[in-house]
């Protein structure tokens, strides 16, 4: 897998795909707030997905630029249909985690030529409410990063995970920490501003709904309550994970896709 460079709505994105010859739908995988896409790497190796697979950092993440617009949902899905363009990618899996389901689903509504199934873990239509987002703007504008780094850690590991492994959650801790603050806050906005609600309800193709049992970011209750607005969506809950399936249990979710 080759990482590149590619400009796209005044912004540079970076991104990573496979080439492959098979007959296997593309796989698009779209990361969380304050990661990138390296989250991924360890739920592919126990993928084994024989066709193309796209990951990609979203603006103001990893290797990715901030950009001068305003951040919204619409902003970072268009950026992916561009990506996706750009590849000549089409009817692919679209798997987001988080705001990366937001973008998912967006993405579905309004270029349902690039979507032919979704993955989306630990999200929903809307997440949390614009009071919460706001505050956590302000506080990272006020002391960084670091200010909130502890409390977003207890929110994407279980506890377990955070006793047995805390090597690597000092890890991501860092990842979280050298986001840029812009890109990051941005995107928190973007969240705060989105309700999909209606997008949600009239999606049309295979959607599968995964919540790890400890997050309490978008709680299992929230998710399995998308599961029940998407036609015909099929909903399953992940033991010992909180909001990040793709790193805490990557072989699961790899089976939960694969199927």
């Amino acid at each position: 897998m080759c990482m590149h460079f590619i400009e796209l709505n005044s912004t540079t994105l970076h991104f990573s795909k496979t080439n492959s010859e098979s007959a296997a739908p593309a796989l698009v995988l779209i990361n969380s707030l304050g990661t990138d896409f390296r989250i991924w790497d360890e739920f592919l190796v126990h993928l084994g997905h024989q066709g193309e697979v796209l990951t990609y950092d979203k603006r103001g993440h990893g290797l990715s630029s901030v950009g001068d617009e305003r951040y919204s949902i619409d902003l970072h899905m268009r950026d992916l249909a561009a990506l996706m363009d750009s590849q000549s990618i089409k009817n692919a899996v679209i798997c987001g985690v988080s705001v990366g389901g937001m973008i998912a689903m967006a993405l579905q509504a309004a270029r349902p030529d690039l979507v032919s199934g979704l993955i989306l873990c630990d999200t929903a239509p809307r997440i949390g409410d614009a009071q919460t987002w706001q505050e956590r703007i302000n506080a990272i504008e006020a002391n960084g990063m670091e200010g909130i780094a502890d409390t977003v850690m207890s929110r994407w590991f279980s506890s377990g995970f955070q006793a047995k492994w805390p090597e690597a959650v000092a890890g991501y801790r860092n990842l979280l920490c050298r986001t840029p603050l812009d890109g990051y806050t941005g995107t928190c906005a973007a969240i705060r501003d989105a309700d999909l609600t209606c997008q949600a309800a009239q999606i049309d193709v295979p959607v599968l709904c995964v919540a790890g049992e400890d997050d309490q970011s978008t709680p299992p209750e929230l998710v399995e309550e998308m599961a029940c607005l998407i036609p015909n969506a099929k909903y399953e809950r992940v033991g010992n994970c909180g909001h990040l399936p793709s790193l805490e249990q990557p072989e699961y979710l790899a089976h939960l896709v694969r199927q």
